[in-house]
């Protein structure tokens, strides 16, 4: 077997003594760490300590039978793997442990290769979340991050590499990879983790209120303004400030923002007095920012102050291999707040996850999760549930960008409609002048000559 299988635990429990040494010299000899245990009340006191990839269990024992350990191991583990040994005479009960979220059977006797070609099918598809790999060399600042693949790893070390030199980072990923939860995990492990982490979506920041939000205002600094309110850079002050969809911010507030790095100070929109800021800012995006800097959309120096270093977040479909873990990790989640009887995906159903194309990333995953463990009636989610929930929409709400996007446009278009395309006296009723009014209009690409008579 691989190097990395060498390190995986598997628990062996049966109440024939040469058949328990002899799977146990199998597994060793193909790299496994093994723990046998002859009865199930035994193998239960293992499991507290030992903590193993699989459990290999006869079915028929003295005492505690194979299921009931089953049924004592789900209650305790319900992402462990488990495998069930069994004679000619009950393979119609291994049948049924099958439909109860019983990994596989083995009919006894089985060559070797049958046995560890189950055993890595088991492990492969139903991986168990390290908690020594989660908190390796690092505590638990990358706890959060459910992870095994290479790719990741590469990208965590460059992260922890980074944390401490306090230079801005710019995260570019798909949209639903987990940015914030990286910029977070960096924060945590960087020398500014006693102070607040602040994450800010532009996206969902309407562009007159951005210096509000961002810098703060006086009272009476405008109309509605009744108190002070202090801005999300001071509110990170000492700390971490994460711009997330950084693409989407107006390009009016862009050159505020680059003085407000250059600087270290803010000024709150009506006050006198400028206030210092000590602050870490990560940013993120989904956009091309060198083509919006091209298009004009993007300003090129301020782009240069926030990628002082790159960290690009794989996609779910180059991370395959953190599919069955992600999975476990959201149903866990799941069946912790919920009465439902599920004890996991069948093996069909786990093998469709892990093919899918995945275009909404690990949030599409977490949806379709939640998604199927409502509809499942059974103990295992079959894969009719994964396929139907994978050609639906992962939801029937825009996301607020979009939604603010839409709203914008048909009320500018109704606008010039009822003007016939007289712009003045529509951004007199928008309450904008017509310098605002005009870069919305191109925001949206309405042309007022298109509505005049």
């Amino acid at each position: 077997m691989a190097a990395e299988q060498e390190k995986k635990r598997v628990l062996v429990v049966d109440d024939d003594p040469s058949l328990l040494k002899l799977i146990g010299m199998r597994l060793t000899g193909a790299g496994y760490q093994i723990q046998s245990a002859d009865n199930g009340k035994q193998a239960l006191g293992i499991l507290e300590s030992f903590k193993p990839h699989l459990l290999i269990s006869d079915l028929r024992m003295q005492g505690m039978d194979g299921m009931a350990l089953f049924a004592a191991t789900r209650e305790r583990n319900p992402g462990l793997p488990v495998i069930i040994l069994t004679a000619h005479g009950t393979i119609p009960d291994a049948i049924e442990a099958t439909k109860k979220g019983v990994f596989s059977y083995l009919t006894k006797p089985f060559d070797s290769q049958q046995l560890l070609s189950t055993v890595d099918d088991a492990i492969r598809l139903h991986p168990v979340v390290e908690e020594d790999q989660q908190h390796k060399d690092s505590g638990s600042w990358r706890s959060a991050i459910i992870s095994r693949s290479n790719k990741m790893e590469e990208l965590l070390q460059q992260a922890r590499q980074v944390a401490d030199s306090d230079v801005s980072l710019l995260i570019h990923s798909q949209s639903g990879t987990g940015k914030e939860l990286l910029a977070n995990a960096i924060h945590q492990v960087s020398e500014r983790s006693e102070a607040p982490f602040v994450p800010v979506n532009c996206a969902a920041i309407p562009e007159t209120l951005f210096e509000s939000e961002l810098f703060g205002h006086v009272k009476g600094a405008f109309t509605g303004a009744n108190r002070e309110h202090v801005g999300l850079f001071q509110s990170a002050n000492g700390g971490t400030l994460f711009l997330d969809e950084i693409g989407d911010m107006p390009l009016n507030f862009q050159v505020k923002l680059l003085r407000a790095l250059q600087e270290r100070e803010v000024r709150p929109v009506g006050a006198t007095q400028s206030v210092p800021i000590d602050v870490r800012i990560i940013s993120a995006t989904h956009r091309d920012l060198e083509q919006a800097i091209s298009e004009g959309n993007f300003r090129e120096d301020l782009y240069y102050r926030l990628n002082v270093v790159e960290l690009r977040l794989p996609p779910l479909a180059d991370r395959r291999d953190d599919i069955p873990l992600l999975v476990n990790h959201f149903l866990n989640q799941v069946l912790s707040r919920s009465k439902k009887k599920v004890t996991g995906f069948s093996d069909e159903a786990m093998e469709v996850l892990i093919a899918a194309p995945w275009p909404g990333n690990v949030r599409q995953l977490q949806n379709v999760v939640e998604q199927t463990v409502a509809l499942c009636n059974g103990p295992l989610i079959p894969t009719e549930l994964v396929q139907k929930a994978l050609r639906d929409k992962p939801s029937s709400l825009p996301t607020f960008a979009r939604a603010r996007d839409e709203f914008e446009r048909r009320y500018l278009a109704d606008l010039l409609k009822a003007t016939e395309g007289n712009v003045t006296q529509a951004a007199r009723i928008a309450g904008r002048n017509r310098t605002e009014f005009y870069k919305l209009l191109d925001k949206h690409h309405l042309t007022p000559d298109a509505f005049r008579e």
